[in-house]
């Protein structure tokens, strides 16, 4: 906790998008104290994206200043769903959904955060306990006017859309658990403020110091546009295996890639400062990109998987084969099978369909040769490699 208190500033600011309120930082950084950051996630999903990692990369930071992580796993809340930016009620997870999830956040999250200044908690321990007269105590310190404020909120209001009871109870929850924690900072995305905002105000009236509140922008994904989400299938998981997350990144624009090393990277704004002046000199903004997609995959998987994923991609973009083409073998039970119905097999594709459509577009290839003959016929006991757009490769067993 030596550590000058606006070398500190400038670190738990960095790629932030709003500090709420300053001033109150510094006079809790001033008591050279470790600080009690928290950060909730809700186990919507069994596996986390590098969107999900912005906030954990900045608890990460709030780590190497000497500060203590809250990793909250909304159990509890994740019953109810978060209504932030949805347009309709959430379905509820089970109990049993839920703590699959939280199992698989646990096992994830020490990829990045240090264990020994992590305590993960469940909020289920306080919120369980608060019971019915706890649970009305707290819906009765906010009226409905006030959660109307909440812009999601006010436009399913205005348009007619149905808003659940219990959908109130979100933020006054989430607000009540930096009330449990006593916390001194929490961290969210723009889209958590009015969230975040109320566990000040719970905090405020609990008699505690009240959390400063800070915000990190969302991460778009491999579009460009969107948030980073599953279901709009431009994610780039932090399980996804090492060659898929490395030509993942390595597909992202020049522009994108800068906002993704700001968010993500663990190396110093100093040396992010000279790539960019590299880049503006002449380098190919390429060479920056490979860099960072090594970090990555050397922070969730290994160095030597990072320099294996590389060797890969290379391959790939000169048109070669990997090493490591996964075997599979295909027992089309009669003399012959065609090669749409044999890239489906094989898994490479999920449809027939979708076969065709890649040899339309001259995605597919056998043996590093090009395909234009949708007709094409296989008989038993002849093997191939197939591959379909760049990143699936098969070696197939026709049997």
């Amino acid at each position: 906790m030596n550590i000058d208190i606006n070398q500190q500033l400038a670190v738990i600011k960095r790629g932030a998008e709003e500090l709420l309120i300053e001033a109150e930082l510094v006079e809790k950084l001033k008591k050279g104290q470790p600080l009690r950051i928290k950060a909730g996630f809700d186990p919507t999903a069994p596996d986390l994206h590098l969107g999900h990692t912005v906030l954990i990369n900045k608890l990460r930071q709030f780590q190497e200043l000497g500060h203590q992580v809250l990793f909250l796993i909304g159990d509890f809340t994740g019953m109810i769903g978060d209504p932030t930016g949805k347009s309709a009620t959430r379905p509820p997870l089970t109990a049993e959904q839920v703590q699959e999830n939280a199992k698989s956040y646990a096992a994830q999250v020490f990829k990045i955060l240090k264990p020994e200044q992590t305590e993960v908690v469940f909020n289920s321990k306080w919120l369980t306990a608060l019971g019915a007269a706890g649970m009305l105590k707290l819906a009765a310190s906010h009226t409905v006017a006030r959660m109307l404020e909440r812009d999601d909120f006010s436009k399913r209001y205005k348009s007619n859309q149905p808003i659940a009871i219990h959908e109130f109870l979100y933020p006054l929850l989430q607000g009540y658990d930096s009330v449990a924690l006593n916390a001194d900072v929490e961290l969210g995305g723009t889209d958590q403020k009015f969230n975040l905002l109320m566990g000040r105000e719970l905090q405020k009236q609990a008699g505690q110091s009240q959390q400063c509140v800070l915000t990190m922008p969302l991460l778009e994904g491999l579009d460009g546009v969107n948030k980073m989400s599953k279901s709009l299938g431009n994610y780039i998981g932090i399980n996804e295996a090492p060659e898929i997350i490395f030509a993942k990144i390595m597909s992202i624009s020049d522009d994108l890639m800068w906002r993704y090393i700001e968010l993500l990277s663990f190396e110093s704004l100093e040396t992010i400062a000279q790539w960019k002046a590299q880049v503006a000199a002449g380098e190919n903004p390429r060479n920056i990109k490979v860099r960072f997609a090594q970090e990555i995959v050397a922070r969730f998987h290994s160095q030597a998987d990072a320099e294996k994923a590389l060797n890969d991609f290379q391959t790939r973009a000169k048109g070669g084969i990997p090493d490591d083409v996964p075997e599979v073998s295909v027992d089309i039970g009669s003399q012959s099978i065609g090669i749409a119905q044999l890239l489906k097999l094989a898994g490479l594709v999920e449809s027939t369909s979708e076969a065709y459509r890649a040899i339309d577009q001259g995605g597919v290839k056998l043996d590093s040769e090009k395909i234009s003959d949708k007709k094409l016929l296989f008989n038993k006991g002849v093997t191939v490699v197939a591959q379909v757009g760049k990143r699936k490769f098969a070696k197939i067993a026709i049997q």
